[in-house]
């Protein structure tokens, strides 16, 4: 599998950006050997492209004949280890991807269950951009991990104060898109969490609805105020230290905590809404059941910078293991003693040592982060991509920045989701 191309421009006129950016793939495209056939594009554009989504996909369509189109319009847009924050940009990704490898869906083309698809396709995970304000997305999120093999979703909500719209061989605005990989498409996906807990993870032992009442069966309302070290009776103090403060909610049989203390991959972190002195208890930007582990948090740069390093180190880990596997497997043992009937020529071939195994490479990467991180809450103008792509290496990234984050099932708030595309087996 060839390694995808990408582009990036910004320019105050989108069909001109559009311009910049295909003349970039296509330098990159003829200097490909052998030549680079392209059957699936992605694109992100932030929200001043937003009102032309349509005449660009139009033009995208016209420029690359045959390629399927998904995408997102985002707050933000990043490419290799440049991020276009608010101003008018898009990035482009084109992949050759076998044409039976992936599948597009939409509200238009909804994705069927595998012994349910009429062609026979059968999806392991999918990349799924969504409106924020659907209806219910949580379930349809549900549901949609259901119809495919891994139970696996990564992706993200689209971002804009006007049209929030996405991309699927078509503009949509509401529901949700995507595109589904086979299971021949090898990726790898991880979350990476940008909050620190400020104290201990509690269970969740009463609540109505969004409203913490009892945490460890302590009045929530009490227990919040002593770890801020704050108090009601100096409000000012107080609301400074509230509106800083998260909530990550962990469901009762996930692991709340990672290594050194930090969230884990199954926490998700909602803003506090609100508190009831009456009832001495905490509302949260989430339903909440009974059982659920709660920890209060903050956002930190530190810790989020720490955690971005890890996820990349680890997927490069888990490539490298792949890559060691069958090595390891096909090493060449001590020979047994030939029988009698085996020829000096066979015998030696026995002996020879197995073919070198390549190590799956990188052949792509979608990144999407949450809105809140992106700018420069990491240090500096296009901080957050340059980490990645620092650890990662000199690979294709493209990704935007968006209104929640999409990984397994869930939605996230102040994450990242990175997925890396390898040339490795599925």
């Amino acid at each position: 599998m060839q390694a995808f191309l990408t582009a990036h421009a910004t320019h105050p006129d989108a069909h001109m950006a559009l311009a910049l950016a295909a003349a970039q793939i296509d330098g990159h495209r003829a200097a490909r050997q052998p030549a680079f056939v392209a059957t699936l594009g992605l694109v992100y554009l932030t929200e001043a492209y937003a009102p032309q989504a349509e005449a660009l996909l139009a033009e995208l369509q016209q420029r690359w004949p045959g390629v399927h189109w998904v995408g997102s319009v985002g707050v933000g847009v990043m490419a290799g280890g440049v991020e276009y924050i608010a101003g008018p940009a898009l990035v482009l990704m084109l992949c050759d991807l076998p044409a039976d490898s992936f599948q597009v869906f939409s509200g238009r083309v909804p994705l069927a269950a595998g012994d349910l698809s009429a062609d026979g396709f059968k999806a392991q995970c999918a990349l799924v951009h969504a409106d924020p304000a659907t209806h219910d997305l949580d379930d349809l999120l549900v549901e949609l991990a259901g119809r495919t093999a891994s139970g696996y979703l990564f992706g993200g909500l689209s971002a804009s104060r006007d049209r929030r719209l996405h991309i699927a061989d078509g503009v949509f605005q509401g529901g949700l898109s995507g595109v589904a990989s086979a299971p021949s498409l090898a990726l790898v996906s991880r979350v990476t969490q940008g909050c620190q807990p400020l104290g201990p993870t509690r269970h969740v032992t009463s609540a109505d609805n969004n409203l913490a009442l009892t945490l460890d069966d302590q009045p929530a309302l009490p227990l919040l105020l002593a770890e801020l070290g704050i108090s009601l009776q100096r409000p000012q103090q107080a609301m400074a230290a509230l509106r800083a403060t998260l909530v990550g909610l962990t469901d009762p049989d996930d692991a709340a905590l990672s290594r050194g203390g930090q969230f884990g991959t199954d926490t998700r972190v909602r803003n506090l809404i609100g508190l009831d002195p009456a009832r001495q208890g905490v509302a949260i930007a989430d339903q909440l059941v009974v059982g659920q582990q709660l920890a209060f948090c903050r956002r930190d740069v530190t810790a989020a910078r720490r955690d971005l390093v890890r996820i990349c180190a680890e997927i490069r880990d888990e490539l490298e293991t792949e890559a060691l596997q069958p090595a390891l497997s096909s090493a060449p043992t001590a020979a047994p003693t030939a029988a009698p009937t085996a020829t000096p020529a066979a015998a030696a071939a026995a002996a020879e040592p197995a073919e070198p195994v390549a190590a799956p490479r990188i052949v792509g990467a979608v990144y999407v982060s949450c809105s809140g991180r992106g700018g420069p809450h990491f240090g500096g103008p296009s901080a957050e991509a340059l980490i990645v792509q620092h650890a990662l290496g000199d690979v294709p990234l493209i990704g935007f920045f968006a209104a929640g984050e999409i990984a397994r099932h869930h939605l996230y708030g102040y994450t990242g989701v990175l997925t890396v595309f390898s040339s490795g087996p599925g």
